[in-house]
């Protein structure tokens, strides 16, 4: 699969509700672009797949509204509606805060999310210009050795 078929079939997917393999998730990360940590600078709203990972459904649970990178060194990875629909950095969850590495992964490196308080990393690579799409690695995310993959659009 190439970058072009990639974004495609992403396009695709998510128009018809997000449902996908995680075996499919696997094969567009491998097409699409690394991306470098100075390009996640903003906030991003953040949706899931229907990809059957057991992971799935936590972010919806906790009123995941995305993540924010103010700079290499101050990300908000859980920012959460409250209540009365007004965004909060859910550093409770996340165990803190995160901050951005360049990291390899499936041999490749990328802009990494890491987070402060717990063994959990998030990558990312391009869709589009707008669009990411991340896949969450760490010790008590893998399902059967399977990751949980996410998407951020920049809001």
């Amino acid at each position: 699969m190439d970058r072009t078929e990639a974004r495609a079939r992403f396009a695709a997917v998510r128009a018809a509700g997000g449902k996908v393999t995680i075996d499919e998730l696997d094969e567009w990360w491998a097409a699409l672009e690394p991306v470098r940590t100075d390009e996640l600078v903003g906030t991003w709203a953040g949706s899931e797949f229907v990809s059957g990972h057991r992971f799935e459904g936590r972010l919806a649970a906790m009123r995941w509204y995305g993540k924010t990178f103010t700079s290499q060194a101050e990300v908000v990875p859980l920012l959460c509606r409250d209540a009365q629909g007004e965004l909060y950095a859910n550093t409770e969850a996340a165990k803190g805060g995160a901050s951005l590495w360049m990291v390899e992964f499936r041999g490749e490196s990328t802009a990494t999310m890491v987070y402060d308080g717990q063994p959990v990393l998030d990558h990312f690579k391009w869709v589009d210009a707008d669009t990411l799409l991340g896949v969450m690695n760490g010790k008590g995310v893998l399902d059967d050795g399977r990751h949980y993959y996410f998407v951020l659009r920049r809001a």
